[in-house]
């Protein structure tokens, strides 16, 4: 089941390749949140029960919920339109996506260490290096922001391999590092909305000091 649910995962990162609307990003980053609660919850089922409602509660109240409300209110907040405009056309964004799935697949096997889950390792990968593409070929900060979430997904998904063994550790860490990230990029979109009209990356090279 876990298996499946990660298959879904990595299909949710083709979709978001080729997304325009911003609203959009939000709901696929929320879908994300719920296919790591269900993923979660059956791989560290062994975990004792306080160290499993920790990492289930990061996953579905943070992750699918919280964030999302988040984002959504700084795009009110600054009005910035629904557009993600990216600088590649879909269609060329589908390819390049899946090109890095298949990649990261490639990788997977020719890597032979029993102790490393293949298809945790190839979802990780493939969820980092989308994130990374998606920061590189988008204009809007608001955009890169949803784009470092993204990557915080892989390596939620990565942590989730040793997770048994160190649940609360390697969790509390990548909670923390997210929560702070977003806090601190969500008040620079809001101090950057109040200079400029259209949240752009292009413009913040007319910015000096």
């Amino acid at each position: 089941m876990a298996n499946v649910l990660l298959i879904v995962f990595t299909i949710s990162l083709l979709y978001l390749g080729i997304a325009h609307r911003l609203l959009t990003y939000i709901k696929i980053l929320a879908f994300q949140g719920v296919l790591l609660f269900g993923i979660a919850f059956i791989e560290l089922i062994q975990i004792n029960i306080a160290n499993l409602t920790f990492v289930l509660l990061e996953t579905i109240v943070f992750k699918a919920i919280v964030i999302p409300y988040f984002l959504n209110y700084v795009i009110k907040r600054n009005r910035i339109t629904r557009d993600s405009e990216p600088f590649l056309p879909n269609f060329i964004s589908l390819i390049i996506i899946t090109l890095i799935i298949i990649s990261t697949f490639i990788l997977s096997n020719a890597i032979a260490d029993d102790r490393i889950s293949k298809i945790y390792f190839v979802v990780a990968l493939s969820t980092l290096f989308t994130g990374l593409y998606i920061i590189v070929t988008r204009h809007k900060i608001i955009t890169h922001v949803m784009g470092y979430l993204v990557i915080e997904n892989g390596v939620f998904i990565l942590s989730l391999a040793v997770g048994n063994e160190m649940p609360m550790l390697v969790n509390l860490g990548i909670m923390l590092d997210i929560f702070a990230s977003v806090f601190l990029l969500g008040i620079f979109v809001n101090r950057i909305g109040d200079v400029l009209k259209d949240v752009d990356v292009d413009q913040l090279k007319n910015l000096k000091d």
